[in-house]
């Protein structure tokens, strides 16, 4: 599944709503069946880290820090790409792990 969030948050990825409709509708249900999650930050500009967060934090926990490897981010700036980082980093602590 390939998810353009751009199409569901405009240039700033703010909206946790949007974060949680896109985690519960598209993320969630491609990772049950096994399948790969792209999310394509294309024409993003910026993002909140409430907004990353809305939108992995409950796949790590819930598949374990392993489903990174099933979600792979495209076109992110620097900025996303280290928001990214943190709230990985962040979940996975509150999990034990230390990767």
């Amino acid at each position: 599944m390939k998810i353009i969030v751009f199409e569901k948050t405009g240039r700033f990825a703010e909206n946790k709503d949007a974060a949680r409709d896109m985690r519960i509708n598209d993320i969630f249900p491609s990772l049950k069946n096994g399948e790969e999650v792209i999310l394509d930050f294309i024409n993003v500009s910026s993002a909140t880290q409430s907004f990353i967060h809305a939108l992995i934090s409950d796949a790590i926990r819930e598949f374990g820090s392993d489903v990174l490897d099933k979600i792979i981010f495209k076109h992110c700036n620097a900025s996303i790409k280290e928001l990214i980082k943190t709230v990985a980093i962040y979940v996975q602590a509150g999990l034990g792990n230390d990767n």
